[in-house]
């Protein structure tokens, strides 16, 4: 029997279920693991999302455990919760779907990630033009598994299309829509601002509710998106991963040494976590701290045990009260600059703007540092022979073999 005869929460049933959550943790990619779900909810986030599984991998029925021990952990505290996958295929997304769906709130589909991998892949927003395929992974879910199915979508070009997607989304079965409010191209450094203009106008014309994701820098963000929109609720991404006390009231921005001494205490003491995945958000959380401490920034490249972690967030925080002793807090309000962004001082958590690219791209930097290699190799090579002449003549032959070898090894 399809779980749609059975008494299945939907729409504002299902959300107000969740505690009508408002301040939501996005699906990401490495960064949204157990240990920092956790971190998330000691400052008000509401709802979190798993990463982003990849569904044929997560249930493979040969090595699928392997990937999920490694990737997917969960426990009673972890609520309320949706798991996220990326699919192209809708008897695979059931399989995995129906292997969470008894330790989670929801499943999600991912219609938004632009990156190249996904494209590759094909899952993701470079799914958004096939909306056959859409309407039939989000429908099987919605006829056959015991929880409710939701989506992450980004916006087309314009208002009517974007609006047109998201009801076709909704009908299929999706009983919460988020909404990134920007195009698949917009990313990395052409990220540019996410159009909550898009984001409202499907609010209104859908009747589950919605969470619209996209330019939420400080707090202060969460309440004008809301107002903004109409939406129900306000993911972040990145904004989380830099400051984890987002979704708090207060008159300042954490320091960095607290979040990350905090967020290792949890992977000691809680949710043990790969080095990998630790590293990566330590490199965030610590983002202004580390420009002033190089050393301390190199270390951190370095490491790769909780114990070195521990002793580099350490004595960054002994520097960091140090000079936070001997200087005079800035304005609560931070400090704006020119382009109105607020900074604040260096031992606090902030939002990392992408440096814009140059007008050629970048092009003019990547074919200076061709031309640097080439006299890098170039000289090399001249040391080579000159070291090769030097040589007694009953080793030349095995040395040529050598150098060639390297070299060509170099230009691979």
């Amino acid at each position: 029997m399809a779980t749609s005869e059975l008494c299945k929460l939907s729409g504002y049933d299902f959300y107000r279920s969740m505690g009508s959550p408002r301040y939501v943790v996005a699906p990401m990619v490495d960064q949204s693991e157990q240990a920092w779900r956790v971190l998330s909810r000691r400052y008000d986030a509401h709802l979190c999302y798993t990463p982003m599984f990849h569904a044929r991998l997560f249930s493979d029925p040969e090595q699928g455990h392997k990937y999920r021990k490694e990737q997917w952990s969960t426990d009673n505290e972890d609520r309320p919760l949706i798991v996220q996958f990326c699919a192209n295929e809708p008897d695979v997304l059931l399989r995995a779907a129906q292997l969470v769906e008894k330790e989670c709130d929801g499943v999600d589909l991912n219609l938004g990630c632009p990156q190249h991998i996904a494209k590759r892949g094909h899952y993701g927003s470079f799914l958004q033009d096939e909306w056959d395929l859409i309407r039939e992974m989000i429908s099987l879910l919605h006829k056959e598994l015991a929880i409710p199915v939701t989506a992450k979508i980004r916006v087309f070009p314009t208002i009517e299309k974007s609006v047109e997607y998201a009801k076709m989304v909704e009908a299929a079965g999706a009983q919460i829509i988020t909404v990134h409010g920007r195009l698949r191209e917009q990313k990395g450094h052409n990220t540019g601002l996410a159009d909550w203009d898009k984001i409202k106008a499907i609010k209104e014309a859908v009747s589950v509710p919605v969470f619209a994701n996209g330019n939420i820098l400080y707090y202060e963000d969460i309440q004008r998106c809301l107002e903004y929109t109409g939406v129900d609720g306000v993911m972040s991404a990145e904004g989380n991963l830099y400051n984890p006390a987002l979704f708090s009231k207060r008159d300042l921005p954490p320091c960095t040494w607290e979040m990350a001494q905090e967020y290792l205490e949890i992977c000691r003491d809680v949710c043990p976590t790969r080095p990998g995945i630790i590293k990566a958000h330590l490199f965030k959380i610590l983002q202004p701290s580390l420009p002033f401490h190089t050393d301390m920034r190199a270390q951190l490249g370095k490491a790769n045990t909780l114990e070195q972690f521990w002793e580099i967030t350490m004595e960054l925080k002994k520097r960091l009260e140090e000079e936070r002793s001997k200087t005079e807090e800035v304005d609560p309000k931070g400090a704006e600059d020119i382009a109105g962004i607020r900074k604040y001082m260096h031992w606090r958590c902030q939002p990392y703007f992408r440096p814009e690219l140059p007008a050629d791209h970048g092009k003019a930097k990547g074919q200076a540092k061709k031309e640097q290699l080439k006299r890098s190799n170039a000289s090399s090579g001249t040391e080579a022979e000159a070291e090769l002449e030097a040589m007694p003549d009953s080793k030349k032959t095995k040395t040529v073999k050598s150098v060639a070898g390297e070299e060509l090894s170099t230009i691979a």
